[in-house]
């Protein structure tokens, strides 16, 4: 299967940074044109899109997923998902909550628990919900139920009066970490419901770390116990 970006032949100009240097990374062109040699040379496999065969995939998607369908990815994902799922309050739309799902998938959580508002704000997501499962719970103790039910430890991230350090905790395998919203942090309900509370240890003058930023960390912690090397 073709990798890589899909560029044009290199010439002299290629030495001038051309506006497309400039953009931001996230949004750049990127993918792969159309599957070389035509509808006569496409894979048979039924995990390919004929759509994005013909057209090409600019997706920000790594190269194994190339020209796939969204349902063969999410099934992929899911099958090699790590027993890992993450719960964020929905409070106030807060922006940060896409950036929290879009790590969640960069680290292959099993699920995604939504709490509060069904709506929330996927800005920050770039499209990385599509292949996860995302859950909606409209009050804490419904997702505390759910925990219970499945076996998961739920450990919340927070910096409140007694947690304890993220550096020094076995995190357990069953694992469903919540996150606040910004600001608030998590509810005394939700609170009440972890089995323990455990901060990110901070050198500077803040007294928080933004929740998006903190998520990413405690994922990657968890990543670090439990989970084997990346894939290439």
């Amino acid at each position: 299967m073709p990798e890589g970006e899909y560029l044009p032949a290199a010439s002299a100009a290629d030495s001038v940074p051309s506006p497309e240097e400039d953009r931001p990374a996230d949004v750049r062109q990127v993918g792969v044109g159309p599957w070389p040699g035509g509808p006569g040379a496409w894979p048979s496999d039924p995990r390919y899109d004929r759509g994005l065969l013909a057209a090409g995939d600019r997706r920000n998607v790594v190269d194994r997923y190339r020209y796939w369908t969204v349902a063969a990815i999410r099934a992929d994902l899911a099958a090699r998902a790590h027993r890992l799922h993450i719960a964020i309050e929905n409070v106030s739309q807060d922006l940060n909550i896409g950036s929290i799902v879009r790590s969640a998938n960069a680290f292959n959580v099993a699920g995604v628990h939504i709490i509060g508002r069904r709506r929330w704000n996927k800005r920050g997501a770039m499209v990385t919900n599509r292949y996860l499962d995302v859950r909606h719970h409209p009050e804490p103790g419904e997702l505390l139920a759910w925990a219970r039910a499945e076996g998961y430890e739920v450990v919340g991230i927070d910096n409140g009066p007694g947690a304890q350090p993220l550096e020094s905790a076995d995190l357990p395998e069953r694992c469903l970490m919540v996150f606040g919203s910004e600001g608030e942090g998590i509810s005394a309900e939700l609170s009440a419901g972890c089995s323990r509370l455990l901060r990110i240890g901070q050198y500077g003058s803040t007294r928080s770390i933004n929740v998006a930023a903190a998520a990413a960390v405690a994922m990657h912690a968890w990543i670090l116990q439990h989970a084997g090397p990346a894939p290439d």
